[in-house]
């Protein structure tokens, strides 16, 4: 291996694990439930001037997201949001797959992949979400 190769390998671990922590902030902010916590939760894995935008939802700022995150796990109490696979990214941009899994039984009716946009600062700054598995209404 060439010394730029080596130095490109080098740095997509280094991407890698930027895409990684970024992603796990992003599941923590998801799954947590307290008000307070939640607030502190978002602030911690999304800028300041967010957008989110899902089939069901397009919201913009901290307080939208975290608003929608409520919304979420009032719909689906008993729920987590899990991570599925690993985090694929470049740039500044990252995909992972995801699914809502019940507490009680283990059982994942709603699952779906997101596209992000990292800041800086390693926090997201544009979710583009999809929905691959929707519960029947």
């Amino acid at each position: 291996m060439t010394q730029h190769q080596e130095q490109v390998v080098q740095q997509a671990a280094v991407a890698g694990d930027r895409y990684a922590a970024a992603v796990a902030r992003y599941f923590e902010a998801w799954n947590e439930r307290e008000e307070g916590a939640l607030g502190k939760a978002v602030e911690a894995a999304f800028g300041a001037d967010v957008t989110y935008t899902d089939p069901l939802a397009d919201v913009a700022a901290q307080d939208g997201l975290a608003a929608a995150i409520a919304g979420a796990h009032a719909q689906f109490p008993g729920y987590v949001f899990r991570q599925v696979g690993e985090v694929d990214g470049h740039h500044d941009i990252a995909r992972f797959g995801w699914e809502l899994v019940s507490l009680a039984d283990g059982s994942a009716p709603v699952a779906g992949f997101d596209v992000v946009r990292l800041g800086e600062d390693g926090r997201i700054r544009s979710v583009l979400g999809f929905l691959d598995r929707v519960p029947a209404v």
